[in-house]
């Protein structure tokens, strides 16, 4: 069974009905390379109708040129995708244009004199749309995309965020089953950023797959269905976004302390049996310590030796995010 995008799937039903449905892209042991450097070394990969799938990797991971391969600009080497169940070589090029899309990372993709309409209807004419209905689809998506009131100015005057929203637009154009995303938000202010994930959401909520490739850690969270991790061509993680922040390790915490009068021991001596201090500054009337806390203790006994010796804990936070910790864990160059 398959979804096409056009289908609406109700507001938190998504993800759970997604585990149902046939995948929208299949990936098993791809590869591709490029000399004698693998790009990609035996990536698997499953997405499903109405799911965010996030793709993580540090810059040379992979993420580009997998996103590539799928949409056909680039052939893969060995391995099997598959678009809805259908080999991915086998369909005519028309065929899989109007299957997925991609969204490029860069904005040099419009021509900057014409208006914003102006180029869609030019794509929408490469897709082989006849005037007529060109010219409804491309006011439907400028629609969808928030651009109707700038849609006759020239793309030279739009900002990074109404041009990426133009990406997503045109993407849009064939009402694509499969949206491959690259590097969205990258260079967007936190709102415009907010606004293209907004639209991403929308169209998985009418039944398209969307695999999302970023490395801007913080906006996976309360967005992804699931993430695959990729380094060096291969995949080292996959997964929901909570079981990413729970393959952390790391315990570095950062507390800001304050002494109750004169402590009876310095907080190097009162913490030694719980961490290791990384680095103690002072600040005004409170001191902020870098903290590595050994792996079989639990936090409440390094803040009561504090408290013992007269200190007490005014905040404590991990010193990086559990997902940011996962991330550098992960693709460390080593191993």
């Amino acid at each position: 069974m398959t979804v096409p995008a056009h289908v609406e799937l109700e507001s938190g039903q998504a993800a759970s009905t997604a585990e149902t449905l046939s995948p929208a892209v299949e990936v098993h042991d791809l590869v591709r390379t490029f000399g004698p450097k693998a790009a990609l070394a035996g990536v698997d990969l499953v997405v499903r109708p109405g799911q965010v799938h996030a793709l993580l990797g540090r810059n040379g991971a992979g993420k580009t040129t997998l996103l590539r391969t799928l949409v056909g600009l680039v052939d893969a080497t060995s391995g099997m995708v598959r678009l809805q169940g259908v080999a991915a070589p086998t369909l005519p090029r028309a065929s899989r244009a109007r299957l997925i899309q991609l969204v490029p990372s860069g904005d040099r993709t419009f021509y900057l004199r014409l208006s914003g309409r102006e180029n869609l209807l030019f794509f929408a004419r490469l897709q082989g749309m006849r005037k007529a209905a060109a010219r409804e689809q491309v006011a439907r998506c400028i629609e969808s995309v928030g651009l109707t009131e700038a849609a006759r100015r020239a793309v030279s005057t739009y900002s990074h965020g109404m041009q990426k929203r133009l990406s997503v637009a045109r993407a849009l154009l064939t009402e694509p089953a499969v949206l491959l995303v690259d590097e969205a938000t990258h260079d967007l202010d936190p709102a415009a950023a907010e606004q293209v994930r907004s639209l991403i959401r929308s169209v998985t909520g009418r039944g398209a797959a969307v695999i999302w490739a970023t490395q801007r850690l913080d906006e996976i969270r309360g967005f992804a269905d699931e993430v695959t991790l990729l380094k060096q061509g291969r995949v080292r993680f996959h997964g929901t976004v909570e079981q990413l922040q729970h393959a952390a390790v790391s315990r570095r915490l950062i507390m800001r302390m304050q002494a109750r009068s004169i402590p009876s021991m310095p907080v190097d001596q009162a913490l030694s049996a719980t961490g290791d201090v990384v680095q103690l500054d002072v600040m005004d009337d409170h001191q902020i310590l870098t903290f590595d806390l050994h792996p079989d203790v639990v936090l409440s006994a390094a803040v009561v030796a504090l408290h013992v010796a007269g200190w007490d804990v005014l905040a404590c936070r991990l010193e990086r995010s559990e997902l940011e910790s996962a991330f550098l864990e992960l693709t460390e160059e080593a191993g």
